[in-house]
């Protein structure tokens, strides 16, 4: 029976099913209480049919909440619980937002709460760190627990298949470099030492920093959104509940292969690096390309090489645990796993170039 209203003196009465199909009708007959009215007047819903959470939100606007709780009383267990939930929901639905606007103290208190992301997000990747050497020293005492095979299949994904791009931005900002070079370099007359420019800027900081920041983008999001997808399945959980370790099972083949990986395609960067500039040397400045290379051999010295090379390990290793741990840290949502994701690229890149920096000063002060 179709739901309905009785006022009679002082008293609201509630009749009939008070549910989807009548929806229409009774919100017209909502409409014609004059809800203001009503909440002087007693409610009654001891004659209440059928209820759902539409006629709910109708008997919330028809009665208001102090009507409701009045009427409470009168009714079964269950359509208690269901108007209660209704009120509770059509209360907060009501709350008036913030005023807007912006306080001064607003910017200290988001200074202070990024500081503390910042100490638990530095305090979590340290923990991996040391969780991921203590595997690793325990793992390579027992070879029969190495991962032969997950290491190379991550060495062929983050190596080989990164050479096409690694090879061909070098090779462009190679030749960008002695362009650079010839051009300024003319002016003062020792386009000659344009030579000098490009093997200094690719041995130390060119071909390691351009590798290292193509990684982060290609490896360390891979590793985030691969962690982070196997989270969001409970895949790691059930790693763990199988008694296996995830440090030893998904960060250590990831962090080795990295660590392989980054030092040859470094070299690799360095060598297409000097491809592209003795390009520009032989059309631009007629130099070629066996004084382009004899003039290397003379000039720089190998510490420069190995100084460029030692970096791209750290670099690895750094890049392939930021990685992983965002990956753990991911929820059980596509947007968590995307939030992550990009947070590890973003992570991996402020991070080479910090340490790059600071290795640069590190050797200036040192006279390498």
């Amino acid at each position: 029976m179709r739901g309905y209203i009785e006022r009679p003196a002082g008293v609201i009465r509630i009749l009939g099913d008070w549910t989807l199909p009548h929806y229409a009708a009774l919100a017209q007959q909502v409409a014609d209480a004059r809800p203001d009215d009503t909440q002087e007047e007693t409610p009654d819903l001891s004659a209440l049919g059928a209820l759902d959470t539409a006629g709910a939100r109708l008997l919330y606007k028809l009665l208001g909440p102090q009507g409701i709780e009045t009427a409470l009383a009168d009714l079964p267990p269950e359509r208690r619980a269901l108007l209660a939930t209704v009120v509770r929901a059509q209360s907060a639905g009501d709350t008036p937002p913030n005023e807007p606007g912006y306080r001064f103290g607003d910017l200290f208190a988001r200074i202070g709460q990024a500081t503390l992301n910042f100490r638990d997000h530095a305090i979590g990747l340290c923990g991996l760190i040391g969780l991921t050497l203590e595997t690793f020293v325990r793992v390579l005492l027992q070879p029969r627990r190495w991962r032969v095979t997950s290491f190379a299949a991550h060495l062929e994904d983050t190596a080989l298949d990164a050479v096409p791009i690694v090879a061909l931005l070098t090779f462009l900002v190679g030749a960008v470099v002695a362009f650079l070079g010839a051009t300024v370099l003319t002016d003062f007359g020792a386009t000659a030492f344009t030579v000098d420019l490009v093997a200094f800027s690719f041995l130390r900081e060119f071909g390691v920093l351009l590798a290292a920041i193509l990684v982060a983008g290609r490896s360390s999001s891979a590793f985030a959104a691969q962690i982070g997808s196997m989270r969001a399945n409970e895949e790691i959980d059930a790693i763990r509940v199988q008694g296996l370790s995830p440090i030893e099972l998904l960060v250590l083949p990831r962090v080795l292969a990295l660590v392989v990986a980054l030092p040859l395609l470094t070299f690799i960067a360095m060598m297409s690096g000097f491809v592209g500039g003795m390009l520009v040397c032989a059309f631009a400045l007629d130099i070629s390309p066996t004084a382009f290379f004899a003039t290397i051999e003379s000039d720089v010295p190998v510490g420069h090489f190995l100084f460029g090379m030692a970096k791209a390990p750290i670099f690895a290793f750094l890049i392939a645990l930021i990685g992983c741990n965002e990956g753990f840290k991911a929820s059980g949502s596509a947007q968590s796993v995307g939030k992550h994701t990009t947070s590890a690229v973003v992570q991996s890149i402020f991070i080479v170039i910090l340490i790059d920096a600071l290795a640069a000063l590190f050797a200036m002060e040192m006279g390498w």
